[in-house]
């Protein structure tokens, strides 16, 4: 074998590995955070192991963020019972604005307000609105939508966690 096929072999075989570590590398673990909800509960992200969650941050103020909750309260109606948790996280909004939503449009899922924006700086200093992170059972982040999700994925995504157990 000549120079430039044993050269042309290490490149490939370098690059197989690269592509391999990549593909085989795990999800990254969801950072661990404490959710004080609207209905008192105070939660970490470890207290829903075995659960696939929903985790978005969102604002009163956000026309998108408005747009998606019925989508996000459909969801969680249509999955909740599986095993599907979600915790809406409203960030650089007013706590009594925030609660007033809540009570109006009637939301199913769990409410928290990031009033010193620690939970939004543990999920990597969210600052745009809504973003959403879907968890696995395991607690390993699945995919981050940054946007309203597209439906049919994210309904996709939810149901193949909800079939793999824990």
């Amino acid at each position: 074998m000549n120079l430039a096929a044993k050269i042309l072999v290490a490149v490939a075989f370098v690059a197989l590995g690269t592509f391999t570590a990549v593909l085989l590398r795990p999800a990254p673990t969801a950072p661990e955070a404490r959710f004080a909800t609207l209905g008192g509960q105070s939660l970490m992200t470890s207290d829903l192991r075995g659960k696939v969650l929903a985790v978005n941050f969102w604002a009163t103020w956000c026309p998108d963020c408005v747009a998606e909750m019925p989508k996000m309260a459909e969801t969680y109606r249509k999955y909740g019972s599986q095993g599907y948790e979600m915790i809406a996280v409203a960030i650089q909004d007013h706590p009594n604005r925030v609660a007033d939503f809540t009570q109006k449009k009637a939301l199913p899922f769990k409410v928290a307000i990031d009033d010193t924006g620690e939970i939004s700086k543990r999920f990597g200093d969210i600052r745009l609105t809504p973003t959403t992170f879907l968890i696995d059972r395991k607690g390993r982040v699945i995919k981050r939508f940054v946007g309203e999700p597209q439906w049919q994925e994210f309904d996709r995504l939810v149901e193949k966690a909800l079939a793999e157990k824990g």
